[in-house]
C-alpha cells in the first residue's frame, strides 16, 4: 500500500515493518510461510567471521510478557553465508539487511569486506549490543569510545553505497550519548533496542533456566523501555532511527514512529506467528485509516512531550 511506503537511508521499503535479526533466520526458511517480497524488509541473523556453534541449551525460556534467549549468535560464518545463502537472497525483490557481529574490531571489518564483494545485501546492521556472548558485542556497545572506533572502522570497510546501521544496546546509562557516538563516527542510521540482560531461575533446582546462565529479555515487557530510548536517541541525532523492542500490534508500530523511528523491526512476535510482520503492516494501515492520516511517515517524530 502506497501510504505505508517508507524511505530509509535511500532504500525503498514497501512498509516500515522489517523482521528483526535473530528471529527470522536467514529469511529463506520463511519462504513457505509468507511472501518475503511483501515485507518492508528483513534482517538476517548475525553473521560472523567464522562459524559459531552458539550457546548450550536450553536457549529460550518464556517469561511474563516476553522471553529470554541466549542463542549465542549461532551462524554459518561469512564464507558459507556468501556462498550458500546470498545468491538466493539476491533474487528477492525486497530489502535484505545483513547483521554483522564480531569478537574484535577486525572481525567486523573482515565480514564487511567479504560482503562488499557479494551481491544481495541492501544494507548492514552492525551488532555491538548482543548480551549473549562472553566477549565482543555488548562491550563495544556500552562504551562510547569503543563504539565510535568500531563504527569508524566499519565505515571505512564499506566501499559501496550500502547504508551502515549501528544496533544499540539498552544496557547503558545514557542512550543519547551512544547514539551520538555512532552518528559522529559515520553511521547512516541506528537501530535500538537490542535485548535487556536478564536472568531466569528455577527455584527447585536453584539453577538458571538458560543453559548459558543469563540471556536477553525481549517481548512486550520491554516495550516501555524501548520507546523511551528510541525517543531519547531520536532527539540526539539527525540520522534515521529504527525502533524495536516488544512490538506486537499495529498500534505499537505507530507508537515507535511517533517516538522518532522511521521504521521498526519486529522480533519476538514472529515466534508466536511467523507472519506477524505482514500482519503488523496491515494493522498499521487500518490505524492510519481510523485516524485520518495519509501516510505512515506523517507519524515520525510527532511525540508531544
Amino acid at each position: 500500500m502506497a501510504r505505508l511506503e517508507t524511505q530509509l537511508c535511500g532504500l525503498r521499503l514497501r512498509n516500515p515493518v522489517l523482521a528483526a535479526s535473530g528471529t527470522f533466520g536467514y529469511g529463506l526458511e520463511f519462504r513457505d510461510l509468507l511472501d518475503l517480497e511483501a515485507l518492508g524488509g528483513f534482517v538476517v541473523k548475525g553473521i560472523s567471521r567464522e562459524p559459531i556453534a552458539g550457546n548450550p541449551p536450553p536457549r529460550i525460556v518464556e517469561t511474563a510478557s516476553g522471553m529470554i534467549n541466549s542463542i549465542g549468535l549461532q551462524n554459518v560464518g561469512v564464507e558459507a553465508f556468501v556462498r550458500d545463502k546470498l545468491p538466493e537472497l539476491a533474487r528477492l525483490d525486497t530489502v535484505v539487511v545483513v547483521n554483522v557481529f564480531g569478537y574484535a574490531p577486525e572481525d567486523y571489518v573482515a565480514v564487511l569486506e567479504a560482503l562488499e564483494d557479494a551481491e544481495g545485501p541492501a544494507a548492514y546492521e552492525i551488532n555491538v549490543s548482543c548480551p549473549n556472548t562472553k566477549c565482543g558485542g555488548m562491550q563495544f556497545g556500552s562504551d562510547p569510545r569503543l563504539l565510535g572506533e568500531v563504527t569508524a572502522l566499519c565505515r571505512g570497510a564499506v566501499r559501496s553505497e550500502r547504508p551502515l546501521m549501528i544496533k544499540l544496546s539498552p544496557n547503558v546509562g545514557d542512550i543519547a550519548l551512544m547514539a551520538r557516538a555512532a552518528e559522529e563516527s559515520g553511521a547512516d542510521a541506528i537501530s535500538l533496542v537490542n535485548t535487556l540482560q536478564a536472568l531466569a531461575i528455577d527455584a527447585k533446582s536453584r539453577k538458571p533456566k538458560i543453559g548459558a546462565g543469563m540471556g536477553g529479555l525481549s517481548g512486550p515487557a520491554i516495550k516501555p523501555v524501548a520507546l523511551r530510548m528510541v525517543y531519547q536517541a531520536a532527539q540526539a541525532v539527525q540520522i534515521p532511527v529504527v525502533g524495536l523492542g516488544g512490538i506486537a500490534t499495529g498500534e505499537d508500530v505507530a507508537e515507535f514512529l511517533i517516538a522518532g523511528a522511521t521504521a521498526v523491526e519486529v522480533g519476538t512476535a514472529s515466534f508466536w506467528d511467523p507472519r506477524r510482520p505482514l500482519g503488523l503492516a496491515r494493522e498499521l494501515g487500518r490505524f492510519l485509516d481510523a485516524q485520518g492520516i495519509a501516510t505512515s511517515a506523517e507519524l515520525t517524530r510527532t511525540l508531544e512531550l
